[in-house]
């Protein structure tokens, strides 16, 4: 990689916000397949590519989804024992979060291509590189469309509730909701920062 083109990667990285309020201006078919592509071309274990990707678009489907999700969420924390105004703003902002976006990317995993072993150590070692193989995925995804001008925004709700998930979507049994990515143009801008880098690095042989 030439410096000019880490020079670029560095403006993106940087660059990329959690955006949760998007206009009402559709997603053009033609750039939503380059995006989904492109995540396909993220590492993975074995290179078995355990990403699956569920799309929706339509305005019905996502509220469908919403609709679904809000009343596990009601029912969950009404047994948690929290006030009824706090969760009826919670189950609403996560409606406005998933009808808000112009496309719904439901990431999930399969196990389907991975290695099985009659272990579970090694069987849970193997789930974790598919789950790591998905979360990469889902960045590159994330980053690529970043990168077209589109916002985006990760919520780990499915991870909760997968079988709601799965049911109301009508999705393949061995498709694991992990999370969802929204995609949208932009409606907000933000500012973010970052613990200084060195925080969080050792360099063990320096």
């Amino acid at each position: 990689m030439t410096h000019e083109r880490l020079t670029d990667f560095i403006e993106l990285a940087h660059g990329r916000r959690a955006i949760r309020r998007y206009t009402d201006q559709p997603v053009p078919p033609e750039l939503l397949n380059q995006l989904l592509e492109t995540a396909t071309w993220a590492p993975s274990a074995h290179n078995r590519q355990p990403w699956r990707f569920a799309v929706l678009e339509a305005p019905a489907s996502k509220e469908n989804l919403a609709r679904a999700m809000g009343q596990r969420l009601r029912a969950d924390r009404s047994a948690d024992g929290d006030p009824p105004e706090a969760i009826e703003r919670d189950v609403a902002r996560s409606f406005a979060r998933i009808t808000g976006a112009a496309v719904l990317v439901v990431v999930c995993l399969s196990l389907v291509d991975m290695d099985s072993y009659p272990d579970a150590r090694r069987s849970q070692a193997e789930r974790t590189m598919a789950v790591q193989s998905v979360a990469m995925a889902a960045q590159t995804l994330w980053l690529a469309a970043h990168a077209a001008g589109l916002g985006a925004c990760w919520l780990c709700a499915p991870l909760f509730v997968p079988q709601l998930v799965t049911q109301t979507l009508g999705l393949p049994p061995d498709w694991e909701p992990q999370g969802l990515l929204t995609l949208g143009w932009p409606a907000e801008e933000k500012e973010k920062t970052r613990a200084p880098w060195p925080s969080r690095v050792q360099f063990l042989d320096r």
